[in-house]
């Protein structure tokens, strides 16, 4: 935290003013930002740091985090009183995460084709174990392309989604 501070701290702080006097820091085109992802894991002691980053420089912060955190830094008005918004991330419908997979399938070299039982299949296997989480989706996919691979395999079938899902730590019910 101590070096992430120090690097701010000269990256905005007075070896501009040194340089170039008649410059603005940050460039008037230009946003800086902190994205601080699992923020939820953070300590009083982490949270604190950042909130004093936030204050001290012209940086943006974006705290990403579980569901629950905004109740977490509601218990501490000092850094909430400066939070702009909070966005919640719904999951994604079956319809984007067919577009998604449309998008995908084709860099991993596969192609669906509409009205393939064994394509649509496998994207029913893929919405209904994913459930619209997209990080999960991305897991699932990178894993099915490993399977692919390995067994050399050119199809996505809804077989090598389920051993896909099996070789992933995901959590019950899914």
């Amino acid at each position: 935290m101590q070096r992430l501070r120090d690097g701010l701290r000269y990256r905005l702080g007075d070896a501009h003013a040194a340089n170039d006097a008649s410059r603005t820091w940050p460039p008037p085109d230009r946003t800086e930002l902190i994205l601080v992802d699992e923020a939820d894991r953070l300590k009083m002691a982490g949270i604190e740091q950042m909130r004093d980053i936030y204050d001290r420089s012209h940086v943006g912060l974006v705290l990403i985090g579980m569901p629950g955190i905004e109740k977490r830094l509601a218990r501490y008005p000092q850094l909430y009183s400066r939070v702009g918004f909070v966005h919640a991330f719904r999951p994604l419908g079956a319809d984007e995460t067919r577009y998604i997979l449309a998008r995908q399938w084709p860099q991993l070299g596969l192609i669906t084709t509409d009205g393939d039982f064994t394509d649509a299949e496998a994207l029913a296997a893929i919405i209904r174990i994913t459930g619209g989480n997209f990080r999960l989706l991305h897991r699932l996919c990178t894993e099915i392309q490993r399977i692919l691979q390995i067994n050399e395999l050119q199809t996505v079938t809804k077989e090598v989604v389920e051993t896909a899902r099996e070789t992933l730590v995901i959590g019950p019910g899914l």
